[in-house]
This record gives C-alpha cells, sequence and structure tokens, in this order.
C-alpha cells in the first residue's frame, strides 16, 4: 500500500511526484509509454523559461529524470486499464498488475487524435504518422504533408522542412491557430506550402501512402496531391478510458476538477493535458502538478492524522 500513486509521469505526474515525495510520503509512478511522457516526442521547446536557447523534449525529460532520481521515486512501467474504489483506498489496475494507494494523481495526458478517413488506419506506420520528430528521418528528400493548422502542427510542420523536400501544410480554414511567431517561421520556409480551406478525405497508395485526396471547402473541389507521407495533428483525446467511470468528465472527456485539482472523487487528483481547461503546455503542467501533488499530501496526510493546519 502507497500513501500516493501518480498515474502518468510526463511534466505533470513527474512534479506531484517530486513535491509528493519530499513531503517523506510513498510514491509509486505508473508510466506506459517513457519517463517524461509525450515531451520526448517534442522537437524543440521555446517557451520553458530557464532555457534561452530552447530545449528538446528528449532533453527536458532526462534533466526531470535526474532531479526525480536523487528522491528514489519507484517506477512501474505499463499500462492502467482500470481505478476502482476497494474499501479506504483505491485500487490501480494495470496490465502487469494491481496496486492500492491512500489517493490517487491522474496525469496520463492526451493522445493525438486520429481523422478518422479512409486509408488512415491501413497505412498507420506505412506513411501515416502522428509524430514528426520520430519519423522525420525516413522522408529525406521526399514530399509530406501535415494536417492541422495549430501550434504543433506548425512546429512540426517546420521540423519536417529540415529533411522533406517539400511539405504541404493542409488546413480547414483560411488561416492557422497558431502563434504568431510560428506562423511567421511558416512564411518564410520555402518548402511549406499552405494548402488552407481544406480537409483530407482519403489517404491513398498500395503498399505506402503516395498521395492524400484534398477537398477544398470554398470550391468544393477535390484534387490528389501526391507525398510519400502525411503526420496528422488535429487536436488530442484525453487518456481516461480507465477511469471515466467513477470520476467526472466533461463531453470530451476531459476530467473536471476544483481549484484545489481534486476530482468528484475525494483523493483522486488530476494535472496536466488529461484535466479540462488545462493550457497544455510544459509549464503549466509543471503548475498543475505541483498543486495536486500538494493536495494529495494534505488529504493523506489528514486521514493518517499528521497534517499540520
Amino acid at each position: 500500500m502507497k500513501d500516493v500513486i501518480v498515474i502518468g509521469l510526463g511534466p505533470a505526474g513527474i512534479t506531484a511526484s517530486l513535491y509528493i515525495l519530499r513531503a517523506k510520503l510513498s510514491v509509486l509512478g505508473i508510466e506506459k509509454f517513457a519517463f517524461g511522457g509525450q515531451i520526448n516526442l517534442t522537437y524543440r521547446i521555446e517557451n520553458y523559461p530557464g532555457f534561452p536557447d530552447g530545449i528538446s523534449g528528449y532533453e527536458l525529460a532526462e534533466l526531470f529524470k535526474k532531479q526525480i532520481d536523487n528522491y528514489g521515486l519507484e517506477v512501474v512501467t505499463s499500462e492502467v486499464v482500470s481505478l476502482d474504489i476497494e474499501d479506504n483506498c483505491f485500487e490501480v489496475v494495470t496490465k502487469n498488475g494491481r496496486y492500492q494507494a491512500l489517493a490517487i494523481v491522474i496525469a496520463t495526458g492526451a493522445s493525438p487524435r486520429k481523422l478518422g478517413v479512409k486509408g488512415e488506419r491501413e497505412f498507420t506506420g506505412r506513411g501515416v504518422s502522428y509524430c514528426a520528430t520520430c519519423d522525420a528521418p525516413f522522408y529525406k528528400d521526399k514530399i509530406t504533408a501535415v494536417v492541422g493548422g495549430g501550434n504543433t502542427a506548425c512546429e512540426e510542420a517546420l521540423y519536417l522542412a529540415k529533411f522533406c523536400k517539400k511539405v504541404y501544410l493542409i488546413h480547414r480554414r483560411d488561416r492557422l491557430r497558431a502563434e504568431k511567431f510560428l506562423q511567421d517561421r511558416i512564411f518564410a520556409t520555402s518548402n511549406v506550402e499552405l494548402v488552407l480551406n481544406s480537409t483530407v478525405e482519403e489517404i491513398k497508395g498500395d503498399e505506402k501512402v503516395d498521395a492524400v485526396v484534398v477537398k477544398n471547402l470554398k470550391q468544393n473541389k477535390v484534387t490528389s496531391i501526391e507525398v510519400d507521407g502525411i503526420f496528422i495533428f488535429v487536436g488530442h483525446k484525453p487518456n481516461t478510458d480507465f477511469c471515466k467511470h467513477i470520476i467526472e468528465v466533461d463531453s470530451n472527456d476531459y476530467i473536471i476538477t476544483d481549484s484545489d485539482f481534486q476530482t468528484s472523487v475525494k483523493g483522486i487528483f488530476a494535472a496536466g493535458d488529461v484535466r479540462a481547461n488545462s493550457l497544455k503546455q510544459v509549464i503549466s503542467a509543471c503548475g498543475e502538478g505541483a498543486k495536486a501533488g500538494q493536495s494529495a499530501i494534505k488529504y493523506v496526510e489528514r486521514l493518517k492524522g499528521t497534517a499540520y493546519e
């Protein structure tokens, strides 16, 4: 039995764990992917204080790990499949075992949304990707398409442009949604071509992707663009399937919390991208993790009768 189980070890979960460990409570961290979560897939982070020249997501995750290793965080690498209430504690069921704790911090983040078009599932891993940082080197001197108009789509398009002969940036609206400085960089990158007011209708190919079918929404015109790969960045789906049966979530399945980051169930807290109305930035995830961790500390100490009020 642990005092707290932290589910997800991205920036929010790492920070929550750090605060709880410093309070001398026992913590188990559970992560299905890699320490640091999805920031490992981020090519460059330029808005995290303390790094004026920016830092890669992988490097930042390594620094997080180095810091928390000083406190001896116990980590289980597995996927959580359910979260249940057992008497006066919580039980976390993973694919490899069951673990109990007095309190829970959920920091499982969100996963990339799918387009849901013909060919997407069939060609995933054969030209369809959701991570340019992972797969860009495979497309050296080739032609790719990026779908989306937000910060992530623009960041990944710029990264792909370092490798690819040409990058089409396809967005359903007439203007990008990304921050102005990212838009300026897109406009200044000669091998990135904007395809606005357009949606991807189908992904085509034989053994691998060789074209995308694009519909111009203003002209109601359908065309085929030859590409070697397509990268999709159209938002995220919160990773709440394992817990939404017992805690309140919004219409998009993001976890609803109060100002102390407690969910609808006492003793279960949430932080980071999995939480409703989160800013979805590394810096805010760390802040939310700190608050959720502190709230979990107070909850456990009150249960044990050791709280200092």
